[in-house]
Formats: structure tokens, sequence, C-alpha cells
């Protein structure tokens, strides 16, 4: 049965049926020929999305796109330029620390990858950068949108694993400042190698000009994680609170959108949380019908035949979760594996937390890694260099991105056995 179910699902894939369609389909196919009343399937689909954590969904989303639309992310890179733009190649390492300011606010990687593109790449271009590696460097810092906190795939993570938001948020900081920090250490030695300008000037009058103007901006993060740490409301009332600022923000503060531009980005961002939400409802299906039939069980003692190793078998959910990453999309990938993996994680002793920080890390280089690479498409978008260009130029940003995984992946290490 287990081999109907997934063999039906990468044919249902391969023909081009979106992702939550084959799922759907091929639980439903797998229920029937098991004898079980097809009226478990909507009967599980809906108790998938019941859940008071998905609401944080939207919201983040909605947030993040009025900022993304408005002035706050050019206002974010200007004081990223006015801080370190002085450097040889400083432009480079502003497209990173825009990226990890960015993704604080708005917890997708691409529309982190977009706002920064749009802001910097003709910029970038003007001063005699390579394009493809300008394009592919800010889409491998887009990757740090789902990672520092707030975060879309540590929501899905924490409804499936029933673990805390707030923690799951704690545990992504040092991650994502992992790989911002190696992106710019990459970013330093190529701007040397190919002597690329320095930026603007040091300044301290700039410094706090930028800053004024980036206020507002900055303070988007602190009122949500300060409040989620502190105990004052909790993630999906934090996500609610970033709606309202940044409503309040755009129209009223900076002024850079109108009333129809919301009502835009509330269709938009309602028609994306549709698609998610069907993923995670169809996924909620896949997971009863698996745990039900004892397949991550099997699945358990299969690697664990292979290897009793911790490092080994850590090193084996690394490749699978990296190989889910290049062919499905990052939301999808993650509720098909969490159900599958966390049982064999638990079982090796891995702290739950840690394991869905990996997950998100490894799900998120995904997002760089064609053929399913939403980052590399949005750059080719913003740039209009070919898909191809900027796979090639975006490999020395991936093996940077590939370390810090398996740093996340080891230290600590989290399992007993």
């Amino acid at each position: 049965m287990s081999l109907l179910l997934f063999g039906l699902f990468f044919l249902l894939l391969l023909m081009g049926l979106p992702v939550a369609l084959a799922i759907g389909a091929a639980t439903m196919v797998a229920l029937q020929s098991d004898g079980v009343p097809l009226l478990v399937l909507p009967q599980q689909m809906f108790a998938g999305v019941n859940s008071f954590a998905l609401v944080a969904v939207p919201m983040f989303i909605l947030a993040g796109d009025i900022m993304a639309q408005g002035q706050v992310s050019a206002r974010l890179v200007a004081l990223a330029d006015a801080l370190i733009g002085f450097l040889k190649g400083g432009l480079s390492i502003v497209s990173v620390l825009a990226s990890m300011f960015f993704a604080a606010i708005s917890g997708s990687g691409a529309a982190t990858t977009a706002a920064v593109g749009s802001t910097l790449v003709p910029e970038l271009t003007r001063k005699g950068y390579d394009p493809a590696s300008a394009a592919a460097l800010i889409a491998a810092g887009g990757t740090i949108g789902v990672v520092i906190p707030p975060s879309v795939p540590m929501i899905i993570y924490a409804v499936i694993a029933q673990e805390s938001v707030s923690k799951l948020f704690l545990s992504g900081f040092l991650p994502g400042l992992a790989m911002g920090l190696g992106l710019i250490a990459l970013a330093l030695v190529q701007g040397h190698r190919r002597a690329y300008p320095r930026g603007s000037a040091f300044s301290p009058r700039t410094i706090w000009r930028t800053f004024r103007a980036a206020f507002w901006g900055l303070l988007t993060p602190v009122i949500i994680l300060g409040g989620i740490f502190s105990g004052i409301f909790t993630p999906s009332e934090a996500a609610v609170i970033a709606v309202n600022y940044a409503i309040i923000v755009s129209l009223f503060i900076y002024r850079d959108l109108g009333l129809a531009d919301i009502y835009r980005l509330f269709v938009r961002a309602a028609v994306t949380t549709a698609v998610i939400m069907f993923v995670i409802s169809a996924s909620a299906a896949l997971s009863w019908t698996l745990s039900n039939w004892q397949v991550p069980v099997q699945i358990a003692e299969v690697v664990l035949g292979v290897s009793s190793n911790g490092l080994v078998v850590i090193a084996l959910m690394l490749v699978l979760i990296l190989l889910t990453g290049v062919f499905i999309e990052t939301a999808s990938a993650l509720i098909i594996l969490t159900p599958i993996l966390l049982p064999l994680a638990l079982q090796l002793g891995i702290d739950p937390v840690h394991f869905g920080i990996i997950m998100v890390v490894g799900l998120a280089i995904g997002m760089i890694t064609p053929p399913v690479a939403i980052n590399l498409y949005v750059a080719s978008s913003v740039t209009g260099l070919g898909l191809e260009r900027i796979s090639r130029a975006v490999v020395p940003y991936l093996l940077v991105l590939l370390t810090v995984l398996v740093a996340t992946a080891y230290i600590p290490l989290s399992w007993t056995n």
C-alpha cells in the first residue's frame, strides 16, 4: 500500500499536477484500496488546518507583502549601505545585510529576494558588479528569510510536530546569523578578488539619517519578536499586530501605499494562503494514512538497520531533505517529510525543536537549487537574466549554505545514541 501511495504521488507530480492535488489524489486512492471509508479524507483534511497557530501564516504573508511593496526595503538597504558600504565590494555585503534585516520582517524567502533584489540589483549592475553573481547572492540571501524569525515554515513545522512556535523562532536566530555571516565572508573575498568598488563613504551623519528613515521598519521585528518572547502575545497574535502595524506605517507614516494597494495585497495574500492551506490539509490526510500504516516506524527500522550511529543517520536524513528540497517547494516538502523523519529523529534522541531548524535550513537551500528554485526564479524576473546563468553563479553561495546546514545539524549534538 505504501508503494502504491508513493508511486502514484510521484507519477502525478511527473504528469504536472500541483503538489496538493497529487497528495490528495494519491491518498484517496490508497485509502479506497485499503477499504478505509473515504469520509476519513475530508475529516483529516479539516483536522489538519484546525489549528490556532496557523492563523499566523496568512498574517505574516500579508505583513511581509505590505512591507515589501512600500519603501521599507529601500530604506533598509540605504541603512545597510551607510553602515558597511565603505568596504571593498561593500554593496555585495549590503545585499546580504539587507536580506537579514528584511528576513526579520517578512518570514518569506521569495519576498526577501524580491524586495532586496528590486532595490539593489540595478545599483550593483551600474557600479560594475557581475550581474549574475549579484543576482545569485541576493537569491542566496533570500533563503535567510525563512530561517530568521518570523518564519512561515517554522509555524507549519510547529503545528505538525506539536512544538512551540516561540522556541523554534528563538532557535532560528543563530543559524540565520551564520548563513548571513557566511555569505558576507564570501562576498568580501569576491570583492577583493574582482576589485569591486567601494560603496558610500563612512559617515556618522549618513548613518543617523538613514537610521531615522528606516526606524519604523526596523521597529517591526522588535514589536513582533519582543512581544512573543516577553510573553505579551502569542505568535498568532503577533502576526495580526504585524499586519496592523505594517498598514499604519505604509498608509500614515511613509505614505507609500494607498487603500487600493492594500486591497490588492489582501487579495494576493488570500490566494497565497489558500494554496498553502490546501497543501497542509491534503498533507494532513497523507500523514494520518502513513501513521495508520506505521510507515514512519518501518522507515526508522530500515534506516537504523543500515546504521545505528547518530552521525550517519543524520547525514542520511540531510541528504533526503536536500534532495526533496530540489524537487518540491519548501512548505510542501516540510509537510511531507516531517511525519516521516521526525519519529526517526526522536528515536535517536534528537531534540524536536533542533530537528525542525535542521529541516527549515535544509529546505531553505532548496530555494536556490533548480528545478524548483523559487528564489532563483524571482531573481531572474527582477534582473532579466536567464535562470541558467544565475544557477551557475549561485554555486559558491550554495556551498556556504551547505556548510552552515552541516554545522546546524551537528553542533550541538542533540542526540543521545
